[in-house]
């Protein structure tokens, strides 16, 4: 278990002054500017040698991604994206760094910008978050106020600034091309790649696209050293986490912990242990509703993680798990996450904008009991056409509980079918 000290996010439940008098206690913007004068070279090998990987659910290793941004101007800018859309559904850990941790972010991003070049960047907040983008905009005012921000930002010999841009409310702008596109003003559909946005992003300039906790726990790990924060976890899956509990818990929560801990022990000590015991647990979706679904049955010794959840044909996604107890009627729940992908796709794409809705289509009758059993292996094999085949990682999260609920439960969605045809001990739902 984590302790205390090591804790990167200290107000995280907003029990102390998130001002920047009260981030300043807390040990935040102290010796910015030296570690800015150590270089743009040392900033990025230390990120490498920490082990950081993306926090925005994909984990691409964050010092590598940086250093992808050119040595040398060709005369264009360079820029900083921080990706705040944060839409995917269960996974609620970022707003609490906006609205109760902002400094923790905003002197990321300097650093992270002066790391890879750029003098501006673009905070691109979720269209929901009105709270999380009043209380960020305090406190990117207050670090202009302060010289934090601006010419000589934080007295480092470096011109940065800092722009908060609110979204639409469409979970295809968390797609880093998305949400390039929908910073230019333009409808929210991702690009063809190459170029990468490294190479040509925002208007056509070296762009590099992070999440916010990634961002915000960069200045910590300088301080402490990458040896630090490397020392959590297992090879290859360093470093503290926010983590959330959602669902069939006792005590939902988001927390800061290790990476690598058991699943058993994440769900007990913080979430307070399933909702009647662990025996009555059912399945859990591991970190956001693209996640495939695990059953219990491979849970007793599940590891939380980027390589576990990958080796057992689930994803460790942004480490926001939703927890589901014994009465969850699983295939309902899938339907429903159907529903959401159909809705969100932007239709760019023809596998996705039509597999998404003929998943849906499938979906609702199975959910009923109304589909045949021939109709599993059809949907499976539409999940397939759609995975891998599409310009953005949209298809793949339609595709993926899908996968993961036949691969797990096809014996529900058989025993479904049977008794409606049989007439007998099942409730049927109207799809909405």
């Amino acid at each position: 278990m984590l302790k205390d000290e090591d804790r990167i996010f200290t107000n995280l439940y907003g029990m102390g002054d998130r001002s920047l008098q009260g981030a300043r206690a807390r040990g935040h913007w102290d010796g910015t500017a030296g570690l800015i004068q150590n270089g743009r070279d040392w900033i990025i090998q230390q990120v490498k040698d920490s082990g950081l990987r993306g926090r925005g659910g994909a984990g691409f290793p964050t010092g590598l991604k940086w250093s992808f941004m050119p040595k040398e101007s060709d005369g264009r800018p360079s820029y900083l994206v921080i990706n705040a859309d944060e839409s995917e559904p269960a996974t609620c850990k970022d707003r609490e760094i906006m609205r109760h941790d902002p400094h923790t972010l905003i002197e990321g991003a300097l650093i992270a910008g002066f790391a890879m070049g750029a003098h501006a960047s673009y905070i691109y907040i979720r269209g929901e978050f009105i709270r999380e983008r009043e209380a960020l905009q305090a406190a990117i005012d207050e670090a202009y106020e302060d010289g934090l921000l601006g010419d000589n930002a934080a007295g480092s010999g470096w011109d940065f600034d800092l722009f908060l841009t609110h979204g639409a409310g469409a979970y295809i702008c968390g797609e880093e091309t998305g949400l390039l596109e929908s910073l230019e003003g333009k409808k929210g559909m991702p690009r063809m790649k190459p170029p990468f946005p490294a190479g040509a992003g925002l208007y056509g300039c070296p762009t590099t696209v992070n999440n916010v906790e990634s961002i915000a726990v960069v200045p910590t790990i300088l301080r402490r050293g990458a040896e630090w924060f490397a020392g959590f976890g297992r090879q290859n899956n360093s470093g503290t986490k926010l983590f959330a509990l959602t669902g069939h818990v006792n005590t939902p929560c988001v927390f800061e912990e290790e990476m690598s801990l058991s699943v058993r022990e994440m769900i007990e000590k913080h979430g307070g242990g399933v909702r009647g015991g662990w025996d009555n647990l059912k399945a859990i979706i591991p970190g956001g509703a693209s996640c495939p679904i695990l059953p219990k049955s491979e849970l007793e010794d599940a590891i939380m993680d980027f390589d576990w959840m990958r080796e057992h044909k689930s994803s460790f996604g942004t480490g926001c798990m939703i927890v589901m107890d014994q009465d969850t009627d699983v295939i309902k729940a899938v339907w429903r996450l159907s529903k959401f992908f159909r809705h969100e796709s932007c239709g760019q794409c023809t596998p996705c904008r039509e597999g998404t809705g003929w998943m849906m289509r499938i979906m609702d009758r199975l959910v009923r009991g109304e589909a045949e059993i021939e109709e599993i292996d059809m949907l499976f094999d539409i999940s397939k056409k759609v995975e891998g085949h599409t310009i953005c990682a949209l298809g793949d999260a339609a595709a993926w509980p899908v996968q993961g609920l036949i691969r797990h439960f096809r014996d529900e969605i058989e025993d479904r079918i049977r008794r409606h045809k049989t007439g007998r001990g099942i409730t049927v739902m109207a799809a909405q």
